[in-house]
């Protein structure tokens, strides 16, 4: 029975879940199992490597350390923003997600991290940044 290796396109079934109070983010069930290529850059590095050697039908519940998944939480992605440069009907709110669009013409999330009379503070981190993660894996199939 053939085993994962790199650069195969694998389908999973998978649930994550925050380590810290196994709060779930993110699921598979209920859906189309994800399918990526290994060695894309398509999944954090931890995820990965947690797929490798494993074969179709199998099981395993893997922890990813923050290195490993989304990283640290950066201050430098962290800016202030007047709310005369928000559109009109905007009312920020802490934890509202917002678009921003970059220099080259692509967007980037952002989240209200803070809200004060004149400006707010957005986050530009990813969601999940700071966080050591746990994975449930199953894998149904590999080309």
């Amino acid at each position: 029975m053939s085993q994962v290796k790199a650069n195969d396109t694998v389908k999973v079934h998978y649930t994550g879940k925050l380590k810290a109070n196994g709060q779930v983010f993110d699921t598979s069930a209920e859906r189309e199992p994800l399918e990526a290529q290994l060695g894309q850059g398509a999944l954090i590095p931890g995820f990965e490597k947690g797929l490798v050697d494993m074969k179709v039908n199998e099981k395993k519940t893997i922890e990813i350390p923050k290195e490993e998944a989304y990283g640290e939480v950066m201050k430098e992605l962290f800016h202030k923003v007047p709310k005369d440069q928000l559109p009109g009907e905007i009312k920020p709110e802490v934890g509202m997600g917002l678009m921003a669009q970059n220099p080259d013409g692509t967007e980037r999330q952002l989240r209200v991290a803070q809200v004060e009379d004149d400006h707010i503070i957005v986050d530009a981190n990813h969601p999940l940044a700071g966080q050591d993660l746990v994975f449930e894996l199953e894998v149904v199939g590999i080309n």
